[in-house]
């Protein structure tokens, strides 16, 4: 059984087999309609060689400008043949590559910009994978992002949050609920942070952000 590199046993293999095929044939619509407009707005300018790290089920194809040059680094092998055939009738020029965000295998200042949705959550080490980020933009690049966060300390949600962190993880594909991610952002850094908190309609990953981050010019 092919898994990837962070879960070389047979039973993550079959987790990730479930998960791919769980989000391929159905993600939320009402998640879908409430990051809309924050993709819309983030990808509308994009060019040159992008990189996207864990690109899933595709749900970002849609908001990609024409002409971009497209990399997807995609950990879970059971999303490659959906993407290929994404990419194969979207006529978007790009590529698929099996690997992970913290060891990124291309050469300093290759994109103009890195995008990330939902992915940090689930990432082994955040401050790795962002410095891997920031070397790989062009001076002046950005990397845009849509992630969930850590609910306020001592609410309620935060408390679930914790609670069901556990089993949370075994069956969103590592996903970590309560990471603080957009101070990890903040102190990764990129020469300019920005960042619009919203509510999503999913429970327990209802805080998110949106925003761009960018890398310092020469």
């Amino acid at each position: 059984m092919i898994v990837n590199q962070h879960h070389p046993d047979a039973r993550a293999g079959l987790a990730q087999r479930f998960f791919a095929w769980t989000h391929i044939r159905g993600g939320s619509p009402e998640y879908a309609r409430a990051v809309a407009e924050h993709k819309r707005a983030l990808f509308a300018d994009l060019r040159g060689p992008v990189l996207e790290i864990g690109p899933g089920d595709g749900a970002n194809f849609e908001y990609l400008p024409a002409g971009v040059r497209w990399v997807g680094l995609e950990p879970n092998v059971f999303f490659h043949d959906h993407l290929r055939a994404l990419l194969a009738d979207s006529g978007i020029d790009g590529e698929v590559r099996a690997g992970v965000a913290e060891r990124l295998d291309f050469a300093d200042s290759s994109f103009d910009a890195v995008i990330s949705t939902l992915v940090l959550c689930s990432v082994t080490d955040q401050a790795t994978v962002l410095s891997e980020i920031r070397r790989v933009l062009r001076p002046g690049g950005r990397f845009i992002f849509i992630e969930h966060v850590a609910a306020p300390a001592g609410s309620s949600l935060r408390r679930t949050q914790r609670w069901i962190k556990p089993i949370w993880r075994v069956v969103a594909d590592g996903c970590h609920p309560d990471r603080d991610t957009a101070a990890a952002i903040a102190r990764a850094g990129f020469a300019q942070v920005e960042i619009t908190p919203f509510r999503a309609p999913i429970p327990v990953a209802s805080p998110q952000i949106a925003g761009t981050a960018h890398k310092a010019e020469d």
